[in-house]
């Protein structure tokens, strides 16, 4: 189902997601922060007019900050500034629900790297903070909220996760653990992660019988290029609409409100998500419940360590310029 790359919708149950390969901006001032939340703002009106039925527009990581991992004060956001305002007017305005990415001032320490989606009625319904952050380049300081699910467009329960977190399985189960049928996945991404990014994305999918929609920014800021790469990927891991390298192109597909809980509810071979926690229940009554993953035992003890940790050359991000931490970590 993709409604014609969503110009049409084929059931009243159904939704429209688009996803905008946002344009990269070399972002360093504050000025230049601005321009890049106006041309946000923007895009989030061409959603509207290319789109006459689009319910939810994404938006990159980096969106408005691009990858010059600066974080200076001056250019950090927070919930309640400016930059957070515009974006909740532009949803108002256009009757369109958004997701939305900025640094965020943390008085921990270095800033988060915080996703937000804002309805149509310019109300926060979701604020997500970046668990991984992509080391030893990015500066940010991890997520400590967890990831949280939300009522989307037409009640479709959603989540959303940034970037790097999309390589680790566990954060796509965790979403659809907690009962996402759509995970969005934003993204810097540049070129050499395009084949990992298709990878996960369609295994993100599969595995967890799941919507997954992605996307990256697009363009250049004169010092990197970034891939666009919007995906829109079905809970069978199937490819449904898939993006190119253009800047500020949007891509949309409609999405059928249960799709993914009929698979988890009817499915009997590969119904993973089930099956993951009731091992060989054609055996024993309602399959083996135990945690046999050393590595899960370990993380909950505080005491995980790989085997070969020791030779692990790459522990800080200094040998990309980030002094080397001294704060805690710290859940709030």
């Amino acid at each position: 189902m993709s409604g014609l790359g969503g110009l049409n919708k084929s059931s009243s149950e159904s939704i429209i997601i688009g996803v905008c390969q946002s344009q990269l901006f070399n972002v360093t001032t504050k000025d230049e922060l601005n321009h890049a939340v106006d041309h946000v703002c923007k895009l989030v009106k061409k959603a509207r007019q290319s789109y006459p039925l689009v319910d939810l527009v994404v938006f990159p990581e980096y969106c408005i900050h691009g990858l010059s991992m600066s974080t200076d004060e001056t250019i950090m956001c927070t919930l309640d500034g400016p930059e957070v305002q515009a974006f909740k007017t532009a949803c108002v305005e256009n009757s369109i629900w958004g997701c939305f990415s900025i640094m965020e001032k943390n008085e921990l320490g270095m800033p988060w790297n915080t996703g937000i989606v804002v309805d149509k009625d310019g109300q926060l319904v979701n604020y997500y903070r970046k668990m991984h952050p992509w080391t030893p380049v990015e500066p940010w300081y991890p997520g400590n909220r967890g990831i949280p699910v939300f009522d989307g467009p037409g009640g479709i329960c959603m989540a959303h996760i940034i970037c790097h977190d999309g390589q680790f399985p566990e954060m796509a189960h965790e979403c659809a653990y907690k009962g996402a049928e759509v995970m969005i996945r934003t993204a810097g991404y540049t070129s050499p992660i395009k084949n990992s990014w298709g990878i996960t994305n369609r295994t993100n999918s599969f595995c967890n019988l799941m919507w997954t929609c992605s996307v990256a920014l697009a363009g250049t800021d004169g010092n990197f290029n970034s891939m666009g790469e919007a995906m829109f990927c079905n809970p069978e891991g199937d490819i449904v609409r898939h993006g190119n390298g253009n800047a500020d192109e949007i891509f949309a597909c409609e999405i059928r409100k249960g799709d993914a809980l009929e698979k988890r509810k009817n499915w009997g071979v590969e119904n993973n998500l089930y099956q993951f926690g009731h091992r060989g229940y054609a055996a024993v009554v309602g399959g083996a419940q135990d945690c046999p993953y050393t590595y899960m035992k370990d993380l909950v003890e505080g005491k995980y360590k790989q085997a070969g940790e020791k030779q692990v050359k790459v522990t800080d991000g200094t040998s990309c310029g980030i002094p080397k931490p001294s704060a805690k970590y710290e859940i709030n």
